[in-house]
């Protein structure tokens, strides 16, 4: 039975940069079908950029310049243009277009295509991203001040941390680490009315795909179907995790400005986490007013003393980083 619908789609040509809204799409292995296949290339750290580093890529906003073709994807990224603070488009087969990008976020960036997935060059860690893991810019990533406790960690799969472990992004994709990332306008609505019922933009969490429920029984419903299987249209999506947010969403974008009260709002009524990322079990066509219906999972006893026990080691691990920090 269906307990709800698909109300918006976006997909972000560029990593970080704003994206696009649209009304159909088809969802593949890695996402809806043109996510990230961009990127911007920090020259001087030589890392893939994000908006918890550099706020002012979301100033930019990025889209196809033409339709997309169904091989477009890794090693194939199709030219995009861009739209600057300033009003002006430039294409990515401009090669005025790094110079530009490094004017807005104000040092030496470029403009790079996702690489075919037997490429992992762009995606290894590097030197400067290892040392980036210290407590200090965790909590700085994540708005997590000295009196606070860092999210609950053992969300994440064991698979998903040997990914992170290795990559900064996983390899075939520039997504942080799953290709799907859904919310409920329930969820929206949940952390507006933690902010004295401030209407909250959906477009600061940048997700792929915005449900609406027909009768949510919890105030952040998403939370609860780890796990499960979401059917939309004719793609099937495996819930895997909460989504952990950062800081991203109180960062201003092009008709909102700055609002770190998001940050505190999602951290005291969402433990930090809203949303949920998702892997894809069967790719299909997805469009606004699709249906969409939840088989939950069978296994939860079993997940839940799976997190218990991470939630242990995690909570070890964490403090030996605080006491070796100080």
């Amino acid at each position: 039975m269906a307990f709800g619908q698909v109300t918006a789609l976006w997909r972000y040509p560029v990593k970080s940069l704003g994206g696009e809204q649209v009304e159909q799409i088809d969802i593949g292995s890695r996402g809806l079908h043109g996510d990230r296949l961009w990127a911007v290339r920090d020259v001087k750290r030589d890392v893939t950029a994000t908006a918890r580093r550099i706020p002012a890529l979301l100033g930019a906003t990025a889209r196809y310049a033409q339709p997309l073709g169904p091989d477009a994807g890794p090693g194939n990224a199709p030219e995009v243009e861009i739209t600057f603070p300033d009003g002006s488009v430039v294409s990515s087969s401009d090669p005025d277009v790094h110079k530009k990008l490094s004017d807005l976020v104000d040092r030496d960036v470029r403009l790079t295509a996702l690489p075919p997935v037997d490429d992992t060059s762009l995606h290894k860690l590097s030197r400067d991203e290892r040392e980036n893991t210290t407590t200090a810019a965790l909590r700085k990533d994540f708005g997590v001040t000295d009196g606070e406790k860092f999210p609950d960690m053992s969300v994440f799969r064991v698979t998903d941390l040997a990914t992170l472990a290795r990559y900064s992004t996983p390899p075939g994709m520039f997504v942080d680490l799953a290709p799907v990332h859904i919310m409920t306008q329930t969820s929206l609505e949940t952390i507006g009315a933690e902010l004295g019922g401030a209407d909250v933009d959906v477009r600061r969490f940048r997700p792929n795909i915005l449900l609406a429920l027909t009768n949510p029984d919890d105030g952040l419903p998403e939370s609860q179907w780890t796990g499960g299987r979401l059917s939309l249209g004719g793609a099937v999506l495996d819930v895997t995790m909460p989504t952990i947010r950062c800081v991203v969403p109180s960062r201003a974008q092009p008709g909102f400005e700055v609002d770190r009260r998001i940050t505190k709002a999602v951290a005291n009524r969402a433990g930090r986490c809203l949303g949920s990322y998702c892997w894809v079990a069967t790719g299909g066509a997805l469009g606004v007013g699709d249906e969409a219906t939840l088989k939950e999972s069978k296994n939860r006893v079993l997940a839940d003393a799976a997190r218990r026990t991470k939630r242990f080691a995690f909570g070890v691990a964490t403090s030996a980083m605080e006491r070796l920090g100080r």
